[in-house]
């Protein structure tokens, strides 16, 4: 693995856990929005990570990727999906305008104790790719000055 890769390893799972506190931070501000742009409640959002690869097929390409096998390529994002798992909270107030005929008001699906570890975990995956980009960058500055010590 060259010292370049472990550069973009850890920067692609900066940019990941970046995107990801954005989301949580997304569904937190939107905890209590009984009404959307469609008229309907805010669903809770969930992003999703993949191993990020190169999508060509070429045999000198294949050959590659098989001689790199234990280099890694990084993370993506590979979406972000609606909780359609986790159901609405459904709150009896029959003064709020958006209730039903029954006099319930569906609020969103989002959790904030969950939405907070959420962050919690982002933040320290962050903070480790950063605490990675930066050993490999000292270790990079080490070998600099040994070549020209040397």
């Amino acid at each position: 693995m060259s010292m370049f890769s472990a550069f973009n390893i850890s920067a692609s799972g900066l940019t990941a856990q970046r995107y990801r506190m954005d989301i949580i931070s997304e569904n937190v501000a939107n905890a209590n929005t009984t009404r959307t742009e469609d008229g309907t409640p805010y669903v809770r959002k969930v992003v999703t990570f993949a191993e990020k690869t190169q999508g060509h097929r070429l045999f000198s390409k294949v050959f590659k990727e098989a001689k790199d096998a234990y280099s890694g390529s990084g993370v993506k994002v590979s979406g972000v999906h609606y909780d359609r798992d986790t159901d609405m909270k459904m709150v009896y107030d029959p003064s709020h305008p958006d209730a039903d005929e029954n006099g319930y008001v569906t609020y969103p699906n989002v959790n904030i104790v969950t939405e907070m570890t959420n962050m919690i975990d982002a933040s320290r995956a962050y903070e480790a790719n950063a605490t990675a980009f930066n050993a490999s960058k000292s270790m990079a500055l080490q070998g600099l000055q040994l070549n020209n010590n040397g």
